[in-house]
Parts: C-alpha cells; structure tokens; sequence
C-alpha cells in the first residue's frame, strides 16, 4: 500500500503543476468565449444592494466595511447587511432583502452561503453577487472570480458583468427512515464516495491548508467500497453497477483549476453525470491521469453521461454531498436542471466554468 499511495501523491503532484501551466496558457482564450455568453446590466443611477453573510468567517469584518465604502464611493444608500446563523443558513436572509428591494444580493461566506442565497434569488429580477470567504469557493473558481481579492469581489458584485447560469435541483429520500427533502447546487453534487471523502475531511486541517485538506482525507479512504446503484437518466433504461460514486454536475472545475468534467458547462441546460467504478488505488490512478492529461481515451471504470433528469438509487442508505456540504443519507436523489434560472455578477469575459455553449433545445 505505501508504494500505491506513492504513485497516486506524485501523479496528483504533476497533475496540479501541468494544470497550472495549461491554465496560464489557455485563460486568455476562455475568456474570449465567455464574454459573448454575458450582458451587461442596464446601467443605472443607483442600486440598492443587500449583503447575506456568514458572520463566523475570518473576513466577515472587513467584508462590512469594504462593502458599505464601497456603496458610499458610489453615493448609493448603505447596504443592507444581514447575518446568516446556524439555523437560518442564508435562505430566509435573502429572501428578506429581496422583500427589501435589493437588485444584487451578495453571498458573503462558503459554498453552502452561496447555495441557499441562490435558491432564494433564483427566477428573481434580483442579481446574486459572489464574496468568496470560504474554503472551496466552487462556484466562484467556475466562473473565473478573484477569490483571494476581498476588494476585487465587490467591485464585481456590484459593477460588473450579468450573466444566467443554469442552477441543479435535488430531492432525496431515505426509504429507511422516510425522511425527504429537496435543495439546490451550482457546482456538483454526488452520492458515495465523494461525499465520504467530504466527511473524512479533518477540520482542523482544512483550516491551515484549504482545499487540499480533502485530497489528504481522500488518500485515506482509497480504495473504498463499491456499492451497488441504480441510474437513470432521461427516463431510459436504467443501469445497474457496482460503483463507487456518482457525481452530478452543472460545471465541472474543482479547485487547483482541475477541470474534473472538461465539457461542462454552468449555462448549457445539462446535467453531466459521471459514473465513477475504480476497485483498486491502481484504477484511482488511471482516473486521476485522465482528468488531468484531459486524455479522451474511454476507462471503463468512469462514465459519462449528459441529461436533464438522472435518478440514482441504493439499497442501503449512503451519504450525499451538494457543493462540498453534507446532505444526509439516501436511497434515492433525483436530480434536473433549473435553465438559466440564475442571474450572477460576473467579470468582463469572465471564465466560463467549461465549454460555451448555448441552451440546450
């Protein structure tokens, strides 16, 4: 096993340092694509802009203050700040500043923050803006957002380009229990594997190194089980394996610009499912080594699929995950596609978060 673990930290060593170089090369090049896929916001005199933000985060402070200087450089009204708590994540905050008149609602925390201000703003005239103060920042990173540049990000919120972007919807059950529930996702959910990994997660690690915490706890658990699964998609003929994860996706970068489902798009009306199998650390490996190099040549242990409806079920009840959080045990997640049903402060050009493309038909 020490051999195993050492071929899969060196592959994932070259895999962040070739991406790093293919991303300076290609950055200029993607942006020249996304800036036909945004629109400008009508211009105004003023706007009254709201602030949802989780007030636990260590930049929650000069967050407030870089925000309200900002509004009074602009000689707009002081911005409406309202604080998410342990019980009230953000959903019922945004929805108060949509009651309030905002026209850009930022999300001020991690990803779980950005989530629930976007179900809250979605099919609203409102705009959502992105500070991102967490770990992940997913839907940021898709997007091409400053997030290490707390002053960058609210000049974007609040300035800068409009674009609509595409926003997935789940409902999971639990046939044990008889629990049910339903949320939403920008970037990418899944069932198994992913969401242990996510659990296995050491906070105190996660603290001091970010992201990079969770390919530590993924190290760990590898291999894992596999499980059998159900998936359906589109309503067709379902498939029946042994597998390890299913992921389903709006966009596809992770952090460290890894663009874990290259063809992905955040505002093309798909859903892109990936069907993960891999038995051995060895089969991890041929994974990683595809993700990276961006090899098109087919593995057997990872699948593919595009739709606008995926079903996945389970005999035993196994662990979720929606943009990095966990969301409960399930026998069952049915996911579909909200189109275009987010409106979001973007750069000029800003990074697309996959291939451009337009609504699907």
């Amino acid at each position: 096993m020490p051999a195993e673990l050492t071929v899969i930290l060196l592959l994932a060593t070259a895999a962040v340092a070739s991406l790093a170089t293919w991303q300076i090369v290609s950055r200029r090049h993607r942006r020249q694509l996304a800036a036909e896929r945004i629109t400008r916001p009508v211009a105004a005199p003023s706007q009254r802009v709201a602030m949802v933000i989780n007030p636990v985060k260590a930049q929650a402070g000069p967050a407030r203050t870089a925000l309200a200087e900002a509004c009074e450089l602009a000689g707009w009204e002081p911005p409406l700040i309202l604080e998410t708590t342990v019980e009230s994540p953000g959903f019922g905050q945004a929805q108060q500043a949509l009651a309030a008149g905002a026209d850009v609602v930022l999300a001020a925390g991690g990803d779980g923050t950005v989530r629930e201000v976007a179900r809250a703003v979605a099919h609203s005239p409102a705009a959502m803006g992105l500070l991102p103060l967490g770990t992940g920042n997913l839907l940021a990173r898709n997007l091409g957002l400053p997030v290490n540049d707390l002053h960058g990000s609210i000049q974007t919120a609040l300035h800068g380009a409009e674009r609509r972007i595409d926003m997935g919807r789940i409902a999971l059950e639990n046939a044990r229990t008889g629990d049910r529930s339903t949320s939403n996702f920008l970037v990418m959910g899944g069932i198994g594997l992913d969401a242990e990994v996510i659990a296995a997660t050491r906070d105190e690690l996660k603290k001091r190194v970010g992201w990079l915490a969770y390919s530590e706890a993924g190290v760990r658990l590898l291999p894992g089980p596999r499980r059998r699964m159900r998936v359906q998609s589109d309503g067709g003929v379902p498939q029946v394996r042994k597998v390890s994860s299913v992921v389903f996706a709006n966009t596809g970068q992770l952090p460290a610009g890894i663009d874990f489902i290259p063809l992905a798009a955040v505002d093309d009306g798909m859903l892109d499912i990936v069907v993960l199998s891999p038995r051995t650390v060895f089969g991890w490996a041929a994974v990683l080594g595809k993700v990276v190099t961006r090899n098109r040549r087919e593995l057997p242990v990872i699948e593919y699929q595009r739709a606008r409806t995926v079903t996945v079920s389970t005999e035993e009840p196994t662990i979720t995950q929606l943009d990095g959080d966990l969301s409960g045990a399930a026998t069952s997640v049915t996911v579909t596609v909200d189109p275009q049903s987010l409106r979001v402060r973007a750069l000029d050009g800003g990074q697309p978060g996959g291939h451009t493309a337009g609504p699907a038909a």
